[in-house]
C-alpha cells in the first residue's frame, strides 16, 4: 500500500471512484502538469525553428521554411485519428508513456541535424508524440470529472498545455538570441520529455474505471461498439451540427500555422529583432492558455455557440489587422486578441464534441476531430506558404483572415445549442439547451 502511495502508477485500481474534480484533484492536477510538458515540446520550435531553415539550411522558400509545420500536423492529425479508436483495446495510461517514448529523440535530433530533412523528421516523430499524449491528457480529464464541468475541466488542460508553449517559445528565442538557433534552445527538449516520461509511467494512473462509471450512468446503445467509421462520418458531413464544430477547429489550427509558421518570417521582413519575435510568438499562446481556464468554464455556463462563433470572427480581424500595420505596439494588441479569439473556441470546441456523443465513443470522436482540426496545419502551412511565395505575406495573412470569419459565418448555420448548467431556487445543478 505504501508502494501505491508514493507512486500511484503502480497502484491497484480503486475500489471505489466518483466523477468529480474535488474528488480526483490530484490525478487531475497531475495530468494537467503532464500537459505543461506537451506544451512545452512545441513550444521548444514555435521562435526558432523558422529563422533556423533560413540560416543554418539556407532555405528561402516559404513553403519549404513551413514544411516542418504541415508533417508535424500530418503526423499528429494521422496519430489523433487512430489513438481514439485504440482505446477500445489499450489503456490511456499506456498510450500516454508510448506518446513520450516518441519524444525523446526529438530535441538530440534537433542539435545534430545535418540537414533539413533531418529536421522533418523529428517533426514526424514530434506529431506522433503530441497526437498521443495531448489526447489522451484530454479523455483522461474527460474520465474523471464527468460531464458537468467538461468546460472547466479541458480549460485547465488547455491553458497548461499553451502557457507551457508560451513560457518555452520566449525562453527558447532569448537563448538563441544570446547564444544561438542551436544547439542551447534544445537542451531544454531534454529535460521536459525525460520529466514527462518519469511522470507518466511512476504518478499516473489509468481512467477507465471512471469511464466506466459514466457509461453505466448514461445509458448508451451498448450493444452497439464505438466505430471509427461511424464517427469518421458523423463528424465529417453526416450530422451538421458535429460538421460545425469540426471545421472550426480545421480553420482554427490551419490560422494557427500561419501564426507559426508564417508571423515570425513576416516580423523579421520588418526588421524586428529576434527577441521582440520572441514576444510577439509567446504573447498569443500566452493570453489563449490563461483565459481557457476561464472560457471554459464560460461554455459550461453560456453554452458552446456564441463562444465559438464570436471565437472565430474575433481571429478573423485580428489576423486581418496584423498584416495592415507595421508597429509592435498594434502586434502586441492583435496577438494579445488573436489569443483570446482562440481561448474562446478552443476548449469549446472539445467540450462541444464531448457533449454530442455518448461517453463510450468519445475518444473515437475526439480522435477524429482533432484528425480534422490538426490537417488544418497541413493547409495552413502549405497554402499561406505558396501564397507568401507567390503574392508576398500580406495577401497570404489577408487570405487566411477571410477564411476565419468565413466559418464563424458556418458555425452561425450549423452549431447547434449545448447543455449549460442552470442551478435552480434549491441550488441544484440542471441542465438547459442554449441556442
Amino acid at each position: 500500500m505504501q508502494f501505491g502511495r508514493l507512486l500511484p502508477g503502480f497502484a491497484a485500481p480503486q475500489k471505489e471512484v466518483t466523477l468529480s474534480l474535488g474528488d480526483n484533484w490530484r490525478q487531475f492536477a497531475l495530468l494537467v502538469t503532464v500537459n505543461l510538458f506537451v506544451g512545452g515540446m512545441i513550444g521548444m520550435e514555435r521562435s526558432v525553428l523558422p529563422g533556423l531553415a533560413e540560416a543554418e539550411f539556407g532555405i528561402t522558400s516559404k513553403t519549404a521554411v513551413v514544411s516542418f509545420i504541415a508533417t508535424f500536423g500530418l503526423a499528429k492529425a494521422v496519430t489523433n485519428l487512430f489513438a481514439g479508436s485504440l482505446t477500445q483495446r489499450v489503456t490511456r495510461r499506456r498510450i500516454l508513456i508510448s506518446g513520450w517514448v516518441f519524444a525523446s529523440p526529438v530535441p538530440l535530433i534537433l542539435i545534430w541535424a545535418p540537414s533539413w530533412g533531418w529536421v522533418i523528421g523529428a517533426n514526424v516523430l514530434l506529431g506522433i508524440n503530441q497526437g498521443l499524449t495531448w489526447s489522451m491528457t484530454v479523455n483522461m480529464k474527460m474520465d474523471l470529472v464527468g460531464p458537468r464541468w467538461r468546460g472547466l475541466a479541458l480549460g485547465f488542460n488547455e491553458a497548461a498545455g499553451y502557457l507551457s508553449l508560451a513560457a518555452i517559445a520566449f525562453l527558447t528565442g532569448v537563448i538563441a538570441e544570446a547564444y544561438g538557433l542551436r544547439p542551447e534552445p534544445f537542451y531544454l527538449g531534454i529535460g521536459i520529455s525525460a520529466t514527462a516520461l518519469a511522470f507518466s509511467v511512476l504518478l499516473v494512473r489509468d481512467t477507465a474505471p471512471y469511464l466506466a462509471l459514466e457509461n453505466a450512468r448514461r445509458p448508451s446503445p451498448a450493444s452497439i461498439p464505438s466505430s471509427l467509421r461511424r464517427s469518421f462520418a458523423d463528424l465529417t458531413w453526416r450530422k451538421p451540427s458535429l460538421f460545425g464544430i469540426t471545421q472550426a477547429g480545421l480553420v482554427k489550427n490551419l490560422n494557427d500555422g500561419v501564426a507559426w509558421g508564417i508571423f515570425p518570417l513576416y516580423f523579421a521582413s520588418q526588421g524586428l529583432e529576434l527577441n521582440r519575435i520572441a514576444t510577439l510568438v509567446a504573447v498569443y499562446p500566452l493570453v489563449w492558455g490563461t483565459l481557457q481556464l476561464a472560457t471554459g468554464w464560460a461554455s459550461d455556463l453560456l453554452g458552446r455557440k456564441p463562444l465559438i462563433v464570436s471565437g472565430m470572427v474575433l481571429q478573423g480581424v485580428m489576423i486581418s489587422v496584423t498584416a495592415a500595420f507595421d508597429s509592435f505596439p498594434v502586434w502586441i494588441i492583435t496577438m494579445s486578441l488573436l489569443g483570446l479569439g482562440t481561448a474562446l473556441v478552443y476548449p469549446t470546441l472539445l467540450a462541444a464534441i464531448g457533449d454530442a456523443v455518448p461517453a463510450f465513443e468519445r475518444a473515437t470522436a475526439l480522435g477524429v476531430y482533432r484528425f480534422w482540426r490538426d490537417s488544418g496545419f497541413i493547409a495552413g502551412a502549405l497554402l499561406a506558404g505558396a501564397l507568401a511565395d507567390l503574392f508576398g505575406f500580406s495577401v497570404a495573412i489577408q487570405f487566411v483572415a477571410v477564411l476565419t470569419v468565413a466559418s464563424g459565418v458556418v458555425a452561425i448555420f450549423t452549431v447547434t445549442g449545448k447543455r449549460a448548467i442552470q442551478v435552480d431556487g434549491s441550488g441544484a445543478a440542471g441542465a438547459r439547451n442554449v441556442p
